[in-house]
């Protein structure tokens, strides 16, 4: 990862915020915001829109988890979470998996920019396999609509399954429209037609 990065942090502990001011400018970062507790990460990302977030498990008030969940479920980045006393049962719990990387504290800077380069890799990961089912979804969602289009035209003009296939993608074809575009508006012609029948 050669990009510059926006980062926030969140550490209710002033020495690590320094420490981290200090050490990520240094790998070519900018920190955008550095906070002490929770609810301020959380306004601060909203003014920022930092690309990813370095964050203390344990602080004041909103913790980090918390914090960086509400962060994530705004606009989705990576978090990296930090902590002097690791809880190795704290970070498999389901609401912690927007976190993807995790460093114990005192971070070392030659730990800092591993951690943050497999949080970014981790993010884009899953950021692509989430459109990837997106898209899948919405395949099958257009072959439900464009088999249900297909079983009406072989009711209504008696086709046999092959040729009301064919009639489809021809209609499509002849108006420049997607099949599943199409699918639709017979799908809505057919549903005037049982308020007829």
């Amino acid at each position: 990862m050669n990009r510059p990065l926006r980062i926030a942090v969140a550490d209710d502990d002033a020495a690590a915020r320094e420490h981290l001011l200090a050490a990520l400018p240094l790998l070519g970062h900018d920190v955008v915001a550095a906070v002490g507790h929770g609810e301020a990460l959380v306004a601060a990302c909203r003014a920022e829109a930092p690309d990813l977030l370095i964050v203390d498990l344990h602080m004041p008030g909103l913790g980090g988890v918390e914090a960086s969940r509400r962060v994530y479920e705004e606009s989705p980045l990576p978090v990296v979470l930090v902590s002097a006393r690791p809880d190795p049962s704290a970070l498999g719990r389901p609401e912690q998996d927007h976190v993807l990387a995790f460093l114990v504290k005192p971070i070392r800077q030659a730990d800092l920019e591993p951690a943050i380069v497999l949080a970014v890799s981790r993010f884009e990961q899953i950021q692509t396999l989430r459109r990837e089912a997106a898209d899948l979804r919405q395949a099958l969602e257009d072959r439900k609509l464009i088999e249900r289009a297909k079983g009406a035209l072989m009711r209504r003009a008696g086709l046999p399954e092959h040729d009301a296939f064919r009639r489809l993608q021809r209609l499509a074809n002849d108006r420049n429209r997607k099949l599943v575009d199409v699918a639709r508006m017979i799908l809505t012609a057919e549903e005037a037609y049982r308020v007829d029948d």
